[in-house]
């Protein structure tokens, strides 16, 4: 990191290392350890740590009590991962409701980062002269037609994906179109709730990779889909309109290359959202993983997505987005969730039986990049 320039480093601090057996038994002092010479080391050669407090693992003790609370659509709605719950016609699971559980999953996860917030905000703030904040995944959905119901379509779909983390935290209920729609089916925030969602946040962290389409599903009939039940907002999406995929396919079935997305999603959050502070916390390119230790580090495809989208992300900025920063996914390769080592998304190629590192193509010119910045920041 140091070589490549950068001023930042986003990592995570896993709870199994610090807490291996959860509730009971000791904090693991060589965890601890860890993480202290990491942000040590980051600090001695200039370099921000960005931390990120949860980042899906949890120790296994609390696995086992009471369910992994990965996500509320992929753990509760479709069961794709822990706990695996889900209901016919979102997925095939033991346990589960489909059209339940995804909500009060995401009301304790938005009651959990209230607390975590309040806890920060009067015992360590002050004094650590840090800033707390939430990442989220944004796709930025674009109307499939010009109709006043796709846009209005596009609007719900927002609302059923970030807004419905972010107007809880910033307005301090969910988005008026959500509680329309699914009614009692939607937690409701008590007054004491409220105050602590009253503390917010200092900025919104943006994971940012791709666009979809999106038809409207409330007066006219869509095919069964991700987003068309009332559920998921009657707002079906799709990468393609008409056989034509949104943007360029890449080796990643989700990920189409959309780079006016970026300021799209920049901009929206930005008018929503009262043009609170915002960090790009993930963009990045997979590919598949590819013996050729050649063809993997001549990424072209990579250096020409970040390079796109940093150019509409800088358009953004122009209209008055407070970016305050953006972090590529990822510094290395690694394991990539439930897709393992089958995909690499890193600046450096990591051989992941020796753990040497390679510079890619686009660490070059990520690198010089920064170089460039630098100067020109200097001249100003």
């Amino acid at each position: 990191m140091d070589s490549l320039g950068v001023s930042s480093y986003r990592f995570s601090i896993s709870w199994a290392r610090i807490l291996p057996r959860g509730r009971f038994g000791d904090v693991n002092k060589a965890g601890i350890s860890y993480y202290n010479k990491l942000i040590d080391s980051l600090l001695l050669r200039g370099i921000q740590p960005f931390v990120t407090l949860v980042h899906y693992d949890i120790p296994q003790e609390l696995e086992e009590r009471y369910g992994g609370n990965i996500q509320a659509i992929k753990s509760y709605r479709t069961g794709e991962y822990p706990p695996c719950r889900c209901s016919v016609p979102f997925g095939n699971c033991t346990h589960g409701d489909s059209e339940k559980e995804p909500f009060i999953a995401a009301h304790n996860m938005i009651l959990a980062h209230a607390t975590a917030v309040d806890i920060y905000r009067s015992k360590y703030q002050k004094e650590q002269g840090g800033n707390i904040g939430i990442v989220l995944d944004c796709i930025w959905f674009e109307q499939i037609s010009n109709s006043t119901a796709d846009m209005l379509a596009a609007d719900r779909a927002e609302d059923f994906f970030q807004n419905w983390f972010l107007d809880p935290i910033i307005f301090g209920n969910y988005p008026e179109e959500m509680s329309k729609i699914l009614g009692s089916n939607l937690p409701r925030f008590s007054r004491n709730d409220k105050e602590k969602l009253k503390n917010g946040l200092d900025f919104i962290g943006i994971n940012h990779y791709t666009s979809e389409y999106v038809q409207d599903c409330i007066f006219s009939v869509c095919e069964p889909g991700t987003g068309a039940s009332w559920t998921e907002g009657l707002a079906r999406r799709s990468q393609e309109k008409d056989g034509v995929p949104i943007g360029k396919p890449t080796d990643v079935d989700w990920l189409h290359i959309y780079p006016q997305g970026m300021e799209k999603m920049v901009t929206y959050i930005k008018k929503r959202y009262n043009n609170t502070p915002m960090i790009i916390t993930e963009n990045g390119y997979g590919q598949l993983n590819n013996p050729n230790l050649t063809i993997v580090c001549h990424d072209t495809e990579r250096v020409e997505y970040i390079s796109a989208y940093w150019d509409f992300l800088l358009l953004a900025m122009e209209k008055g987005a407070d970016v305050r920063g953006y972090f590529a996914w990822s510094l290395l390769d690694n394991f990539e969730w439930s897709y393992g080592y089958t995909q690499r998304y890193g600046l450096y190629h990591v051989d992941y039986t020796t753990l040497k590192r390679t510079p890619k193509l686009s660490a070059t010119w990520f690198k010089e990049f920064i170089a460039g910045y630098k100067v020109e920041e200097s001249q100003m």
